[in-house]
């Protein structure tokens, strides 16, 4: 995983915390068909809401980063927004989980060739409010994203997480205005 800190400036913040605020209170009758939540914690196409959010698709901090992993060739796939509001109770699975395992040995490629990293599938984290220790978030298994082996049932209690990340695993605490890029190779999940 890659931490970038310090990556959106103060206004971007601004504008994306807003943007957010308005796509989570607009009541579900009154969003258009291709956005809204099914689980309260993903908001389809929440890059789309706001040209503020759309921005950070192709954010100068991070565009260069994405046109290397992919050798210049890069493909959007998705832009769902998570939130993670305290008053809502989490009702994703709190599950260890990565492409291979989800996708198949082959779907998602990560590589090293000539000195250059390919990676087609990962996933860009920009954070609009403080992680601090014990609120959740991301943990990643750094290293697992190489790893030629599934990952035997039995570890990590079968990758159900509890309240806090289970040893070798690293909870990602990430500042406002931060951005976290995974490949999804790498075995992560949510507190």
């Amino acid at each position: 995983f890659l931490h970038l800190e310090n990556v959106l400036s103060e206004a971007e913040l601004r504008n994306c915390r807003e943007a957010t605020d308005q796509y989570i209170s607009t009541p579900p009758e009154e969003l258009p068909s291709d956005f809204g939540t099914e689980d309260g914690i993903g908001y389809k196409n929440g890059f789309a809401w706001d040209k503020a959010l759309e921005a950070l698709v192709f954010h100068p901090a991070y565009w260069p980063i994405v046109k290397e992993l992919t050798d210049n060739r890069p493909r959007f796939k998705a832009g769902t927004m998570l939130v993670n509001l305290p008053e809502k109770e989490a009702r994703a699975p709190r599950l260890l989980h990565c492409a291979r395992e989800d996708f198949g040995r082959y779907v998602t490629r990560y590589d090293v060739r000539n000195d250059q990293i390919f990676c087609n599938d990962f996933v860009i984290f920009p954070y609009f409010w403080d992680v601090n220790p014990g609120d959740g978030g991301l943990v990643v298994l750094p290293g697992s994203h190489k790893s030629e082996f599934d990952r035997p049932e039995t570890l990590f209690d079968g990758g159900n997480l509890g309240d806090t990340a289970p040893q070798y695993a690293l909870n990602i605490t990430p500042k406002a205005g931060d951005v976290v890029i995974i490949t999804e190779l790498t075995t992560h999940g949510a507190l």
